[in-house]
């Protein structure tokens, strides 16, 4: 493997292309996820509601990294399935573990709003449906952006837990370069993470400042 500055940025953007994958893709499938799950955490049907808290429950209580290995070993080790990819794998256990953790930052916000805001839209004649959507949604979405840009950012650096079943992802690569004596490029991974939390901040700072219209 080549050591010079340019062949090891070349390597460390490979590594974090497949990182800004997982990232992309945790957070497209987890977001939509979540909301059902929290829907089904505040269900009136209290069978439903327990089984999705209990499940909420084991996945905010078992680090990701054991349930990486779970994903990616059990279904050989209980059914024979082999088929899963380890990409698939660590896809699907970073989409339950963050839409487990989004369905709760939802949840709160969602029982934030008071009833009364619900019982006036009925007033003037709105559904629950329009009164949620036109009414309660963007008061929602201003008070769960702070919780939800800490879990976006928390989740730029988990991905980093990918290279525990080999996947190729910013942190091994450069763990590679380490195995061969060569230290710096660990360090240079911090420049790339920051980049990304960076431009994160400055993006969720933006939609802060848009929803200041709706104080609450």
């Amino acid at each position: 493997m080549s050591t010079s500055f340019l062949d090891v940025t070349l390597k460390l953007l490979e590594g974090f292309e497949v990182t800004f994958m997982i990232f992309a893709l945790t957070l497209v499938l987890a977001l939509p996820l979540g909301l059902i799950i929290a829907f089904g955490s505040m269900s009136k049907f209290k069978p439903l509601a327990y089984l999705v808290k209990t499940f909420v429950w084991i996945i905010r209580g078992v680090p990701l990294m054991l349930q990486i290995f779970l994903v990616y070993y059990i279904p050989g080790i209980l059914w024979n399935i082999t088929g899963l990819s380890d990409m698939t794998s660590v896809l699907i256990a970073f989409v339950i573990n963050y839409a487990c953790y989004f369905s709760e930052i939802y949840r709160g916000g969602i029982e934030s709003i008071s009833k009364g805001q619900y019982e006036a839209g009925q007033v003037l004649g709105m559904t629950k449906t329009q009164v949620f959507f036109k009414v309660v949604l963007m008061q929602v979405v201003k008070r769960i952006l702070p919780p939800m840009s800490n879990e976006v950012i928390t989740l730029v650096k988990d991905t980093a837990l990918a290279r525990v079943i080999a996947i190729p992802e910013l942190l091994k690569v450069a763990e590679d370069y380490g195995s061969q004596a060569l230290i710096w490029p660990m360090f240079y991974t911090a420049v790339f993470y920051l980049a990304m939390v960076g431009i994160l901040t400055l993006l969720f700072g933006y939609f802060e400042k848009k929803l200041s219209y709706y104080r609450v």
